[in-house]
């Protein structure tokens, strides 16, 4: 909307007309209001699941550390990974003490690495090298590194240290797990040479929950389309799957194992995800709302 304003030059008598500015204001509709800053957590390609939501736990516990985000994030991260660990090894010694003993389960849950390992084929061995080796030592930090450089090329720091550290909280939960608790792998020809009293939690199932689970969880944050959102979980649910029933089927974990491993992945995804949150809610207080 354009207006006129004059002023007055302070001449008068001397000749001189009043002088007339114009100037221009973009046009807003009535009672509109003004259109609010994005804070840093939604610029830069959006950061789905990973933005901390206004007035949740992840602003709150951000206000009250009051730090930057990187010593916030640390926190927040080794908080969760104690609390995970003790949960861990709190449903370690449930199992073996309790559950185990009970109703017959443990009976049940050797009956069906005893029946897997009845039914092997050349081929089904096969394939469960191929569903060990792609959530392995070996695969999924070359993939999780990969993702991670490429997230600090494009300087999305937060996708990085989520993809990155969703699998190191994992790992350090298993290590410190299988520390306390001792639990004997299946009683059947195991495929693996691996330290027989690590069988609880199934190391590479919550790998696989941790990556393969955290990649969709972002991936799905950032779509709307109910196809790919229905086709990405698809490839992780069953990518998980198939790593499961390979460890079973090569006689390294029962079932109740590859439970808890499921759990252990779970929960560092939950972890990192409140992690990020935190950390972007403290760079927003550090920063003012400015990308």
């Amino acid at each position: 909307m354009a207006f006129v304003r004059f002023e007055d030059s302070g001449s008068e008598g001397r000749g001189y007309a009043p002088i007339v500015s114009l100037k221009t204001q973009p046009a807003t509709a009535a009672g509109a209001a003004p259109t609010p800053r994005r804070s840093a957590s939604t610029e830069g390609g959006g950061l789905g699941v990973l933005q901390a939501r206004p007035d949740g736990p992840a602003r709150r516990l951000a206000a009250s550390i009051d730090a930057n985000a990187a010593v916030v994030f640390t926190v927040a991260m080794l908080a969760g990974l104690l609390v995970i660990a003790a949960a861990s090894i709190g449903a370690g010694l449930l199992i073996t003490r309790v559950i185990e003993h009970a109703w017959g389960i443990g009976a049940a849950d050797e009956r069906v690495n005893v029946w897997l390992a009845a039914h092997r084929t050349p081929g089904r061995t096969h394939a469960s090298l191929i569903g060990s080796i792609v959530a392995g030592g070996v695969v999924l930090p070359i993939l999780v590194a990969g993702i991670g450089l490429a997230c600090a090329v494009a300087r999305k720091w937060r996708v990085a240290a989520f993809v990155v550290f969703a699998l190191a909280v994992e790992a350090a939960t298993y290590r410190i797990t299988t520390l306390v608790v001792h639990v004997h792998r299946p009683r059947v020809v195991r495929l693996e040479h691996l330290p027989v009293n690590a069988s609880y939690p199934s190391g590479h199932t919550a790998a696989s929950v941790a990556v393969y689970g955290g990649l969709a969880l972002l991936v799905t944050s950032r779509f709307q389309s109910n196809v790919v959102r229905g086709l990405v979980w698809t490839f992780a649910v069953l990518m998980v799957a198939f790593v499961a029933l390979s460890r079973m089927y090569r006689g390294m974990h029962h079932p109740l194992d590859v439970g808890g491993g499921l759990l252990v992945g779970v929960a560092a995804l939950a972890v990192l995800v409140f992690a990020c949150r935190v950390a972007g809610a403290a760079y927003d207080r550090r920063h003012g709302g400015e990308a």
